[in-house]
């Protein structure tokens, strides 16, 4: 059997949050164990990513930097790229590239970028990401795609990670999660929480869709980091998951009609919810099950986070 891959937990930054909220909330994820400080690609009521992740690299020494994830339509990648290896510079080697191919119309719409169809958008970003790692890489580089054209040109400066820092991908269709198997290191499992999406998040659907990241992947698979982007219900430590995931169905029949009985909400990989105990031995039997090692556990504002800390502190790195 391979090796598993050791576990790693990343907490989430949202909204507008003042420098000392953001240093302060960093530096409770580097002393609990977080692997990572995340933040999303969005034009809403949110701070930027790359001067975020700038601020949590000079006040850290261990958090890596996930952008999670950015729209490749809202950057020209050789700009990307620059930004990127610089700040994988300043933090001795942190950055995550963490890039998607856009969802959210509204922002399209609203800046008067055309929102192409899917498969448009994911072509785009092929082609975007091919040019990051030539970019990264020594050379000049000469690209000619149906979206961007590089001629001869140099990247600078070079990252401090070599050849390139590692890609993150995520979606919840098939194509992307094929994708992200073939050109990611860091695979995102993503969900939808509309009624037709909402079974994702449980385990027969689960090994679907792993099963096309394993058969995509091929040798390389052991090697994936597979994360949990999105949680059912919520993080909720508490003695009575029942009660809890209860709460969570309820909600959801509510919202989609899907009638789901709370046992599911617990059994699904997506869900955080129960003891400290139960959700050390769930995530351990969830990594063995489908080598799920990374989860997107909550946000820096989440008292929540303060319960979680001793599932963090007994499995980050194991």
């Amino acid at each position: 059997m391979p090796d598993l891959r050791p576990f790693q937990f990343l907490v989430g930054v949202r909204g507008i949050v003042d420098r000392g909220t953001l240093i302060a909330g960093a530096h409770t994820a580097e002393a609990v164990g977080y692997s990572g400080i995340t933040i999303h690609d969005h034009l809403t009521a949110q701070m930027a990513p790359i001067p975020v992740l700038t601020a949590v690299a000079m006040a850290t020494e261990r958090l890596r930097l996930y952008p999670f994830v950015f729209n490749n339509d809202l950057r020209h990648p050789a700009v990307l790229a620059q930004e990127l290896a610089t700040l994988d510079r300043l933090s001795d080697g942190r950055v995550v590239v963490g890039i998607g191919a856009g969802w959210n119309e509204i922002e399209y719409r609203t800046t008067g970028i055309p929102f192409d169809p899917p498969g448009r958008r994911i072509d785009r970003m092929e082609e975007a990401i091919a040019i990051l790692r030539g970019l990264f890489g020594d050379g000049p580089v000469s690209f000619a795609g149906r979206s961007y054209t590089i001629e001869a040109m140099e990247g600078h400066p070079k990252p401090a990670q070599r050849p390139h820092p590692p890609f993150l991908i995520g979606g919840t269709r098939e194509r992307l999660l094929r994708l992200a198997a073939r050109e990611a290191d860091i695979v995102g499992i993503d969900l939808r929480q509309d009624r037709e999406s909402l079974l994702d998040a449980f385990p027969e659907r689960m090994d679907v869709r792993v099963g096309w990241i394993r058969e995509s992947a091929g040798p390389r698979f052991d090697a994936l980091d597979l994360n949990v982007i999105r949680l059912l219900g919520g993080l909720t430590i508490t003695d009575a998951p029942l009660t809890a995931a209860a709460e969570v169905a309820r909600r959801y029949e509510s919202a989609t009609g899907l009638v789901i009985p709370p046992t599911d909400i617990l059994e699904s990989p997506n869900s955080l919810i129960g003891t400290v105990p139960d959700l050390v031995a769930k995530l351990r039997a969830t990594r063995e099950r489908w080598g799920i090692n990374s989860y997107l556990v909550g946000w820096m504002n989440e008292p929540e986070l303060a319960d979680f800390a001793p599932v963090v502190e007994q499995l980050a790195g194991t």
